[in-house]
């Protein structure tokens, strides 16, 4: 089973499971990070069944919903099709289906430790900004619990916070910034009940 048929396979449970992952106070801090203005568009990759699409809606961003699991995106089209405030988009990372230029925010919650070139999706997320607009990605500092990789299909275990800086310069963005959440991100092995894993969440963000 790969990433995306394991997505698909959770989608209708998955709220449930990411409130024991992580809290709403990660969003705020990654909107809080962009600076978010009513009226504008914002791009939310790895958008599962719209934790961060939600809260944008809410305040006043349209949004295009990119991921890679169709079972996720018949979820947000449920809940936020009528609206015309979401675009859903089906695509990968190192290959985003959006124009350059068009999007004022990019914002990537738990994405990026599950793609296969982290540098190229960021170059992907800094390629669909305007001029002067905000990449904030929320993740999972580096860690050992290899269990993520084999039960949720995690790519990486998480990332060093150097690494970050160099790949948002790398992707020609400035005023890098990579900092803590605050959060930690909680999980459970199913195969294991004695291996809890608590990861510190960082929030790292570059202007175009």
């Amino acid at each position: 089973m790969g990433s995306k048929e394991y997505f698909d396979g959770v989608a209708r449970k998955w709220d449930a499971m990411r409130q024991g992952f992580f809290s709403e106070a990660v969003r705020e801090k990654a909107y809080q990070t962009a600076g978010i203005v009513p009226g504008k568009l914002a791009a939310d990759l790895g958008a599962g069944t719209g934790f961060i699409t939600a809260g944008l809606i809410d305040k006043g961003i349209a949004v295009i919903a990119m991921d890679q699991s169709e079972e996720m995106l018949a979820i947000i089209k449920e809940r936020y099709g009528p609206s015309g405030l979401v675009d859903v988009q089906t695509g990968g990372a190192e290959r985003l289906p959006i124009p350059d230029q068009t999007v004022d925010y990019t914002f990537a919650n738990m994405y990026l430790h599950h793609v296969e070139d982290p540098p190229a999706a960021i170059g992907e997320m800094a390629r669909i900004l305007k001029p002067g607009g905000k990449l904030v990605i929320t993740d999972l500092d580096e860690h050992d619990f290899t269990f993520l990789q084999t039960e949720q299909h995690d790519r990486w275990l998480g990332f060093k916070r150097d690494d970050l800086r160099q790949w948002f310069a790398g992707a020609g963005l400035k005023n890098v910034l990579v900092d803590c959440v605050g959060q930690n991100c909680c999980a459970a092995s199913e195969g294991n009940c004695n291996e809890q894993a608590s990861i510190s969440i960082f929030v790292a963000s570059g202007e175009k």
